[in-house]
């Protein structure tokens, strides 16, 4: 079973690939048989199953691929909250325009579970927490009726 600190050094490996854009190095820190449950009622959400799936049709076709190229930027800032010997829980700000020209600046909250797989230590799951009206906005282009609400007070982490 892996550490606290050996999950904690991958899951800063998980947002230094992020924040470099390397995708193949984040795909690398997966299990292939992980799976993502996406928050919400949105085409991203629910339970999205193995690497090729998640890494496939949710991250490259209804995320990445809806925000618009080079301008974007996961990663640019992030705190692990806590972690044990199963679990890291992390936050983490990221985001660009998006395509239909609205502003994709998003706040992560993320569960990941961490296990080994063939001797390497994997994200074997991820539960991933963020606001849904964003991602109707941009990723749907999908605006509420009443559109967005700037809030007042500044979230920090």
């Amino acid at each position: 079973m892996p550490s606290r600190a050996e999950n904690i050094a991958h899951i800063e490996t998980y947002y230094a690939a992020l924040a470099a854009g390397d995708f193949e190095a984040l795909a690398d820190l997966h299990s292939d048989d992980v799976a993502f449950n996406m928050l919400g009622s949105t085409p991203v959400s629910g339970r999205w199953e193995g690497k090729g799936e998640c890494f496939g049709p949710l991250v490259a076709d209804l995320v990445v691929g809806k925000l618009v190229p080079g301008e974007f930027a996961f990663a640019t800032k992030w705190r692990i909250m806590c972690a044990d010997d199963e679990r890291v829980v992390g936050l983490m700000l990221g985001g660009g325009p998006g395509l239909n020209g609205e502003q994709y600046d998003q706040t992560y909250c993320q569960v990941f579970t961490l296990g080994e797989r063939d001797g390497a230590l994997k994200i074997t799951e991820l539960h991933e927490f963020y606001d849904t009206a964003l991602v109707e906005l941009v990723l749907n282009d999908n605006p509420s009726e009443k559109g967005m609400t700037v809030p007042q007070r500044e979230f920090r982490f």
